[in-house]
């Protein structure tokens, strides 16, 4: 086996490269070597890493937790895993990857590409999760990026009447494709564009997926219904001073939303338990949206803007930060390296 590899790094702030490395190996008996086809970016946390803003991941810095791949080899004891079989693991940007746990099959005949995108939806759900909403149920997600969007597709195959919000026009022309009802721009009059959708009612849940305060604290409350909730899907990172004593007041009074909730998807167990004693899981998750996926049910094509080498990671990062109209989804072809 060759004893080299190929990652992305972050050596210092606002710079990508791609660097050799060690092939992993073989250390625990649960261990599981997977090659990598795919790996998709997660634009808003890795950005942040880039930026050396993360205190989890100090630089230098290899990104990246999410991949498709094949197993090339695993120890006595791990589970579920035979060589040659297709996954998707919370893998590195890297040729080669590693995990002792979570490796899920990939359903026969899914392409890869689109499989990789699982790893994405798997923070969307998290928004699913954690809300009340039901079918019928008027949602408006606010941000449509690889989150936001696939959170919109979620709440639709719930049966919730969905509107996408974001002042992007490529944004709001991919949502559109993926087939979600109403797309609006946002603006000084959004409560109205709303409410003349909503017949007034406004919103049940808001959908907040842009991780921007001001947008959580000034245009959420705007179109949330009495009683609704506000969920907190994109992560909060840049300050914002803001008065916050009429969004509270409110929540106090139920006089819009009567909730605030945060969507974290580590909120749920990693893996699932053998004898379904909780629910949901984030491999539960991603079991689910890969069946979801290779039944066609969410919507992919529209949202893969860039299918890159991963040679090329320095301009890619540097787009999805500074390209939004042009940037959505960026996966790295590792055949390519």
């Amino acid at each position: 086996m060759n004893k080299t590899s190929f990652r992305v790094m972050f050596p210092e702030a606002g710079r990508a490269e791609l660097q050799s490395f060690p092939m992993p190996e073989i250390v625990k008996p649960t261990d599981i070597i997977i090659e990598t086809e795919y790996s998709i970016v997660s634009a808003g946390t890795e950005l942040a890493c880039r930026a050396g803003i993360e205190g989890w991941a100090p630089l230098p810095h290899c990104p990246g937790y999410g991949s498709v791949g094949r197993v090339i080899a695993h120890g006595p004891e791990a589970k579920n895993v035979s060589i040659g079989q297709r996954v998707l693991t919370f893998g590195k940007h890297a040729k080669h990857t590693y995990t002792d746990h979570m490796a899920v099959p990939v359903p026969e005949g899914l392409d890869p590409v689109k499989a990789v995108f699982a790893r994405m939806a798997a923070i969307s759900i998290a928004a699913s999760r954690v809300s009340e909403a039901e079918l019928g149920d008027f949602v408006a997600v606010i941000g449509l990026g690889l989150v936001g969007n696939l959170s919109a597709q979620l709440f639709g195959l719930a049966g919730c009447e969905v509107i996408a919000i974001d002042p992007s026009p490529r944004r709001r022309e991919q949502a559109k494709a993926c087939g979600i009802p109403h797309v609006l721009a946002g603006g000084s009059d959004l409560k109205e564009q709303v409410a003349a959708i909503t017949g007034g009612r406004m919103c049940a849940a808001v959908i907040e997926a842009t991780g921007l305060s001001a947008v959580a604290l000034d245009s959420a409350p705007k179109v949330a219904g009495v009683q609704s909730e506000i969920v907190l899907l994109g992560s909060p990172r840049a300050p914002y001073t803001a008065e916050v004593t009429a969004f509270l007041s409110g929540i106090h009074l139920a006089l819009g939303a009567a909730a605030v909730k945060g969507a974290l998807e580590w909120r749920f167990p990693t893996l699932a338990h053998p004898q379904g004693l909780y629910k949901h899981s984030i491999e539960n998750n991603i079991q689910q949206l890969l069946r979801l996926l290779s039944r066609n049910k969410l919507s992919i094509d529209p949202l893969l803007t860039h299918l890159a080498s991963p040679a090329d990671c320095h301009a890619v990062y540097e787009g999805l930060a500074t390209q939004k109209e042009v940037y959505t989804g960026a996966v790295f072809d590792w055949s390519k390296v």
